[in-house]
Order: structure tokens, then C-alpha cells, then sequence
């Protein structure tokens, strides 16, 4: 298993996990695995990105590998700038959802997508063995790039009928969480004549309006905005702008299951038959909706990585995680918070129905999350203890109990923080707030023994 990549790149806290030492090698490591250049960077608006940002360009170019920098972006319009602007690969500076004083380094593959979990091992070999490129023929050189935005918001639209959408005027609330999709998706909505509000819009690192990770508890002023706006949608996306999580036009969160629930049947009524995959802690209603269309779902490990590596192969047209992160793979098989804003925004303009209209039609599904903190040796004894208590569950990626078909609960470690994730389904609102608070009681009591 990886030592430094978690679900999502490496993180830690600048400074302490995540020293200059670290960053100095481990990009040694990273430029190594890519051989050559020229590697795209870009960060998020946290204050120890630009110092973090210069580490990388210069080390990358002390063993002979150009880069450019894209400067404030975000994740997705990197890795869609990748892809098109012919890059070798590209590393993105962003601890994603993570508190302030996190920070981290995700790389990205010439294809535009996540390195997948060999490459993460086949790095991380370099770093223990220090094998990296040395004596290089020639220094490397850092520019700038400065079509990374408007090569992504050209991408996006593209994808979708923008005249319709135009056509429209939609009311649009973008609650940018002081993140990077401020440099992108209030452009997106002027380039599709929206009616856009913007709530927490400034580019903030110590993200002072709600925190950088956009849930429920955290978007009543999204959702007060809407009410008091009379909206047709509002979005709040997390610190680095690949995730999306909706709101209705009665200020409703939306999950992020429901809101995939959702584009993937906007999706599928033009495309049926297409593949979709989702990770196992997504909930049930995705198989009986796909079913409708002939459309099959594959399952994987939690984690973008899992479910972007595995839409390459499969050719899926669709993939998602529960949190949010929607990927549409005719534009880039990654989280992308812009592209799914736009085909949302699509999939109003095609409907006479509202928003909240448009989600009452859905097959029930009732899900939930939580977490609590744990150390990892807390997490093994706990997965061990219920696996023994439940011998037939599914242990691939922490431990998924199957009450019935349609009522399931499962525990996995973090892979960026020192805490579980508990998630569950259930057929009922009643019936759900019983089944978590039956085993996080369960779960607590293990872990203090």
C-alpha cells in the first residue's frame, strides 16, 4: 500500500508532515517518474501554495525539466489544460477540502487524469531509494501559461447546447467556498448569460466564509440566498473546485448522490447503454435508475483515482462519488466542479420542471455520512472486530455491512485525515437516522475498549 499518497495525492500539514525537505524530494521523485518535461503547475488559494509552488518549479528544473505555471486554478481546469495544451503531465498544489493549514501535491498524467495507484507506488519507489535523475544534460525552465483557463471554460462549453442554456436566463447562486473556482465558474455563467449571485467569492487560504468543505451545515447561506433571490439553483464547491454540491430552488442541499442521480439520467436519456461507475459507498438508487436505460454500473474502492482509472479502460461515459466529485468522460474523466455546474445548468433548460420538481421524480434514496476521529491502529482493530461480527460483509476497501439489499452501512479510514467515514442507506428518512445512530453507538464503544 502507499506510504504518502492518501485517497487523493499526498497531503499533510506544511511544515510539520509536509516539510520543504519533503517537497524538495518527493518532486524529485515525481519529475523522475515523468522523465521529462514540459509539466504544468497550478495551486489553490492557500497561503503556503506560492512558497510550495517555487519548491516544485525549481526542482523539477534542477533535473533538467521545463514547467510553466498556471498560477491560481482550478484542479479539473489543470488537468483539462493538460490533456489539451499537450503536457507531459502536471502537478496541482491543494490539500482539496482540507483545513488551512494543510497542503499537498496531486499529480496528473498527459492524459489529463489522476496518476493511478501503480504510478503512486511506482513514485513512491523512486523516493525510498532516492533514484532520481541525475547530472542532467541541460537546467530546466519555468514560464507561464496563460491560456489555462480559457482552455478549460472553452472545453466545457463545448460540451453542452449553450444556446439553450442561453436562452434560458438561469438564476444561478455560486457559493465559491473562498476557493479556486472563483477564477472559473462565475466566467462559465456569464459565457452562458446566467443570472449569477456569488457568496464567499473571494480567493481566501484560511477560508473564513464556511470552511473549504462545502456541507450541509456549512451552505445555509447558499441556501438563504436562493430562498431570498427566488433561484433557480445554487452550487457550492470545496477549496479546489473538483467537487459540487447542489442546492434546489426551495434551498434544499442537495447529496451528492441525488445531484448524480440526476445528470446521470439527463445524461443517459441521450446515451443509453453508457457505463457508469461509482464507488461502493454510493447509494443503491443508481442501479435502478440506470437499469431504465440498459445501462450497467461498475463498482470501486472509494476515491477518484479508483473511479477515473477505472472509466479509462471501460470507455464509462459517466462516474461519481457520493461527496459530490461528478466526472463526464466527452470532457475529462475527473471531478470537475465547472462541468458539472454546466450540465445541470443544462438539464434545467430542457425541462419545463423546477429543480425541486425535477427531484421528486427520482427513485427514493435516503443516504447519509458522518465521521469520527481515529488513529489508524484504532481503524485496523475496529475493521477486524466487525468483520468477525459480520463474517459475509465486503472487506475490500474497510468493511460494507449488508443489512438488505436496500440498507447498508460501511466504516473506512480516511485516507487523508486521521478519522473514519461511517456511510449509510436506508428506505426510510426514520429509518436511516436509527441505523447510524445505532452504529456510531457501535462504533464508539469498540474503539474506547
Amino acid at each position: 500500500m502507499a506510504k504518502f499518497f492518501g485517497t487523493n495525492g499526498i497531503r499533510g500539514v506544511f511544515g510539520e508532515s509536509l516539510t520543504l525537505e519533503f517537497i524538495h524530494d518527493m518532486t524529485l521523485s515525481i519529475g523522475t517518474y515523468f522523465q521529462k518535461g514540459p509539466i504544468l503547475v497550478g495551486f489553490d488559494g492557500r497561503n503556503s501554495s506560492p512558497i510550495i509552488c517555487r519548491i516544485v518549479t525549481s526542482t523539477l528544473n534542477s533535473i533538467g525539466i521545463d514547467c510553466n505555471i498556471a498560477g491560481i486554478v482550478p484542479t479539473p481546469c489543470l488537468e483539462f489544460a493538460v490533456k489539451k495544451l499537450g503536457y507531459i503531465g502536471g502537478m496541482m498544489i491543494t490539500a482539496s477540502h482540507n483545513p488551512p493549514q494543510y497542503n499537498g501535491i496531486k499529480p496528473a498524467g498527459k492524459d489529463g487524469v489522476e496518476i493511478s495507484r501503480d504510478d503512486e507506488l511506482i513514485i513512491e519507489k523512486i523516493y525510498e531509494e532516492k533514484n532520481w535523475i541525475k547530472n542532467p544534460v541541460r537546467w530546466g525552465e519555468t514560464g507561464n501559461e496563460e491560456k489555462t483557463i480559457q482552455t478549460y471554460l472553452e472545453g466545457v462549453v463545448s460540451q453542452i447546447n449553450s444556446e439553450k442554456i442561453k436562452s434560458r436566463e438561469i438564476k444561478v447562486v455560486l457559493d465559491l467556498g473562498n476557493g479556486t473556482q472563483a477564477v472559473a465558474a462565475p466566467d462559465l455563467c456569464k459565457m452562458l448569460n446566467c443570472k449569477t449571485l456569488l457568496v464567499n467569492s473571494t480567493i481566501d487560504g484560511n477560508f473564513p466564509g464556511r470552511g473549504s468543505e462545502p456541507i450541509p451545515e456549512n451552505l445555509s447561506l447558499l441556501s438563504k440566498t436562493i430562498l431570498q433571490n427566488n433561484a433557480d439553483v445554487g452550487i457550492a464547491f470545496d477549496g479546489d473546485g473538483d467537487r459540487s454540491i447542489f442546492c434546489d430552488n426551495k434551498g434544499n442541499i442537495l447529496t451528492g448522490d441525488k445531484s448524480a442521480l440526476l445528470l446521470a439520467r439527463h445524461i443517459l436519456k441521450d446515451n443509453p447503454g453508457s457505463l457508469v461507475v461509482t464507488c461502493l459507498n454510493s447509494g443503491n438508487a443508481i442501479e435502478e435508475l440506470t437499469s431504465q436505460f440498459k445501462s450497467e454500473v461498475i463498482r470501486t474502492k472509494v476515491g477518484s483515482v479508483e473511479v477515473s482509472r477505472k472509466m479509462i479502460p471501460t470507455k464509462a461515459l459517466i462516474g461519481f462519488e457520493e461527496n459530490g466529485g461528478f466526472m463526464y468522460g466527452k470532457h475529462n474523466q475527473v471531478r470537475d466542479g465547472c462541468m458539472t455546474l454546466a450540465l445541470m445548468l443544462e438539464m434545467l433548460s430542457n425541462s419545463e420542471k423546477t429543480l425541486s420538481e425535477e427531484i421528486s421524480t427520482l427513485p427514493p434514496s435516503f443516504t447519509t455520512k458522518d465521521k469520527i476521529p481515529c488513529l489508524p491502529e484504532q481503524t485496523r482493530n475496529l475493521i477486524s472486530v466487525l468483520s468477525k461480527e459480520f463474517p459475509t460483509s465486503d472487506t475490500t476497501d474497510g468493511i460494507k455491512i449488508m443489512i438488505s439489499p436496500e440498507k447498508w452501512v460501511m466504516i473506512r479510514p480516511s485516507g487523508t485525515e486521521p478519522i473514519i467515514r461511517i456511510y449509510a442507506e436506508a428506505k426510510s428518512k426514520e429509518e436511516l437516522d436509527g441505523l447510524m445512530s445505532e452504529y456510531l453507538e457501535k462504533i464508539k464503544s469498540i474503539i474506547s475498549r
